[in-house]
């Protein structure tokens, strides 16, 4: 039997090494309810993916650039945190036939992409996906942001890597729906349910309507009070791109140290 075409999904990974370090950050109810719905991620899927594909917040290059290790390291991309902080492990495999079908489809949508080889797990990676699948036992490949941060250009992105998703890989797109950190507090509560709820309402739209109202997201209300700098809210992006005519779920909906987030997943 071939393989089931794999949703894509948007995540929400918390804030540094959290949960296998105690961060200060948030409530435990906050924590809970989030590690919660990213544990349960794996079970959303039609059958296990073969490998998967991460676009995380924390990776920006010049051009499209996908991970070719085939062990990458752990890359700690966070200070100040406890010692133990610092030596988490998710060891899953590098996939570089996954990277190369990556950079071919960019190519054949007229998109450079390059390699790295020496690039690893950064946080917006290796936490929540440690989270769903801690015995690290399926193939990962890392997906930069480019430079600019041009919403459609992201979207072209994703649209171009559609086809993975029905050769069993599963897209994830990691960043946080909310990401103001000068702001982050209880007191910015109002302005976050005001993006979020547009959020949530794009997210859900038809994809034609959705893709017009993410290219455009810097008009939406509070958009900029939620992401000063929006390359956490470019995973998104890439994500809906993918998921082509697929509408999108809220798939997950709290706060975080009292702010609104929220998570999606396509198909």
């Amino acid at each position: 039997m071939g393989a089931l075409r794999q949703p894509v999904a948007y995540l929400p990974h918390g804030g540094g090494p959290w949960p296998f370090v105690d961060t200060g950050i948030g409530s435990p109810a906050e924590l809970t309810a989030l590690a919660t719905f990213l544990r349960g991620l794996r079970d959303r899927l039609p059958q296990p993916p073969r490998a998967l594909l991460c676009v995380s917040a924390h990776w920006e290059t010049a051009v499209p650039t996908v991970s070719t290790s085939t062990q990458p390291p752990m890359l700690y991309d966070y200070v100040g945190f406890p010692p133990a902080s610092y030596a988490i492990r998710w060891p899953a495999p590098g996939d570089p036939v996954l990277a190369a079908r990556v950079r071919a489809l960019l190519g054949a949508a007229g998109l450079r992409c390059d390699g790295d080889d020496r690039r690893g797990f950064d946080h917006g990676c290796f936490v929540p996906l440690k989270l769903a699948w801690p015995d690290a036992g399926i193939p990962c490949v890392q997906l930069s942001l480019v430079r600019g941060l041009d919403p459609a250009l992201h979207l072209a992105i994703g649209r171009a890597l559609a086809p993975l998703r029905d050769e069993g890989v599963f897209v994830v797109g990691s960043g946080m729906s909310y990401h103001n950190l000068r702001a982050f507090s209880p007191g910015a509560r109002p302005l976050s349910t005001t993006f979020d709820r547009w959020l949530q309402d794009t997210c859900t739209r038809p994809a034609a309507e959705r893709d017009r109202a993410l290219q455009q997201w810097a008009q939406a209300p509070a958009a900029r009070a939620a992401h000063p700098r929006e390359e956490h809210l470019l995973p998104l992006h890439v994500v809906a791109g993918a998921a082509g005519d697929d509408v999108g779920v809220v798939a997950f909906a709290g706060t975080l140290v009292g702010v609104d987030i929220s998570g999606y997943v396509f198909g």
